[in-house]
């Protein structure tokens, strides 16, 4: 503010002294005030609010690049390289998962995987443990239907010695008896838990129910009790054996580091590494059934019902994913979604409703769920069919589709904003045996999808009459209500159980 003021009281001096030798000025009139014409009235005061600020020019969307290399052995060399930080996130990745569990032992793939940092190389719990805290890191493992990744965060400094620890684990873990039993008791313990969560159960009958028990992806990763317990040391060893090798196994490296120097990193962790595991054939397309039943799930006492619908959806690659997945987002992906205006905003039955398509290496499920009031679970449920009902009726306009199109574009980047992330989608591109250039494709097909293309597929894959049904609740408070809406035969099942293989 200094340089007008002082432009200011330069200005009165010149302005005074000029005072001394020109002629007084004649005086002008004041002004005139403003006609009745010209003045604004209140209502054109208020107009600017019919109209919203435009937002800003959006910034560039930047992708990452991911380069690929593969060893002499089938080993698979993942990169992508990020110099901001000192940072590289060092994983390894396992293209079996879940899927890969036998019948009557789920569960065994996520135990074995988690087995495999109970010891290895010589050393135990405690002295694996011990080595990966000197480096300033401990080892995560995440297990899924189609893989599992293991991995750290290291400063780069400390990369090749988070890799030889990680090598350790891959190729020579111990499944010591000891550690073995003491992972197996944790896993139970939290089952046990998890056993009280309405959600869990929820998924756990919605698996079964829209895949059927005898299909890889019919059960919970995490497996049940029973089947949890019937897991031995033997099956852990055999599946590992049977599975892990260097050609069903990626070394993804993401961060301060080039795909040369990763090659020469595998080369020297992983080049005489042997096995005989290959890839397993991808999951089958599960049957597309009408919809017979409502599975309930009986929990006393809960003040809110879990509702989830849902049918088999597409695998990753589908020609139909992006428009999918624009017309899941219209229907329940975002807080501005048709399901979430109804259940929370306008009915208030929930504090949130949700639907998404998750395409694995085969078909996987596409779901919509709320949990709700249980007094107004029937009427909740109405809606849901209502909503659903609507996608045909009431097509989905422009404005919804270019507002789902923009929130899934923008939000992009945020899976790489950490090296981490960037591991994670390496690992993803792997395991879903996808190009390098997926994400690149992805918003591509986001971007193109036309408005016929959406319309087509919402009234396809969610039409209301192919979702299952699966609620969790009160069975006092909630039988009544659901019973005369005509979705299909009462069917209760007992929480956490495990059936026999039938469809």
């Amino acid at each position: 503010m200094r340089r007008p003021l002082l432009a200011l009281s330069t200005l009165a001096v010149l302005t005074a002294s000029a005072c001394r030798t020109a002629p007084a000025p004649v005086p002008e009139a004041p002004p005139s005030a403003p006609s009745a014409e010209a003045a604004p009235s209140p209502s054109d005061a208020e107009a600017f609010r019919a109209r919203p600020p435009e937002p800003g020019e959006s910034p560039a969307l930047v992708l990452p690049r991911f380069e690929r290399a593969q060893l002499d052995n089938g080993l698979t060399v993942l990169v992508s390289t990020r110099r901001e930080l000192p940072l590289i996130y060092v994983g390894v990745s396992f293209a079996v998962g879940g899927a890969g569990d036998p019948q009557g032992k789920w569960g065994l793939a996520d135990l074995t995987y988690k087995t495999m940092l109970e010891g290895a190389a010589g050393k135990d719990t405690l002295a694996l443990d011990q080595a990966f805290q000197n480096l300033g890191v401990s080892p995560g493992v995440s297990v899924s239907s189609d893989g599992a990744n293991l991995g750290v965060r290291v400063l780069s400094r400390n990369a090749d010695e988070a890799l030889a620890l990680l090598t350790e684990v891959v190729r020579r873990p111990t499944f010591a008896a000891k550690d073995f039993e003491r992972r197996k008791k944790l896993q139970l313990a939290e089952l046990v838990r998890a056993l009280g969560s309405p959600g869990f159960l929820a998924q756990q009958a919605y698996l079964r129910g829209v895949f059927g028990p005898s299909h890889p992806y019919g059960h919970p990763v995490s497996g049940l009790p029973a089947t949890v317990e019937a897991v031995t040391a033997r099956d852990v060893k055999a599946f590992y054996e049977a599975h892990v090798g260097p050609r069903t196994t990626a070394l993804v490296m993401t961060g301060d580091i080039t795909l040369e120097q990763a090659v020469a990193l595998a080369k020297k962790s992983f080049g005489d590494w042997k096995g005989k595991a290959v890839l397993p054939p991808v999951p089958p397309a599960p049957p597309t059934p009408k919809r017979t039943q409502v599975v309930f799930v009986p929990k006393p006492g809960l003040d809110q019902t879990v509702v989830v619908l849902g049918r088999p959806g597409i695998a990753a690659g589908n020609p139909d994913e992006a428009a999918l997945e624009l017309a899941t987002t219209v229907f329940g992906g975002f807080f501005g979604s048709r399901l979430n205006m109804n259940l929370r905003e306008d009915k208030g039955y929930s504090y949130g409703a949700n639907a998404s398509s998750d395409p694995r290496l085969g078909v996987g499920p596409l779901t919509a769920s709320s949990s709700v009031r249980a007094d107004v679970t029937g009427a909740a449920l109405t809606e849901f069919f209502n909503e659903l009902k609507g996608l045909r009726e009431r097509p989905i306009s422009a404005k919804e589709l270019e507002s789902a199109r923009e929130g899934l574009i923008r939000g992009f980047p945020g899976s790489f904003e950490s090296v981490e992330g960037l591991g994670a989608s390496a690992s993803a591109l792997f395991t879903l045996r996808r190009p390098l250039d997926e994400f690149e494709r992805t918003v591509e097909g986001l971007r193109k999808a036309t408005p016929a293309e959406v319309q087509r597929v919402a009234e396809a894959y969610l039409s209301p009459d192919t979702l299952q049904v699966v609620l969790v609740g009160d069975p006092e408070a909630v039988q009544k209500q659901v019973e005369g809406l005509g979705l299909g035969q009462w069917v209760t099942e007992s929480p956490g159980k495990a059936p026999a293989a039938s469809r």
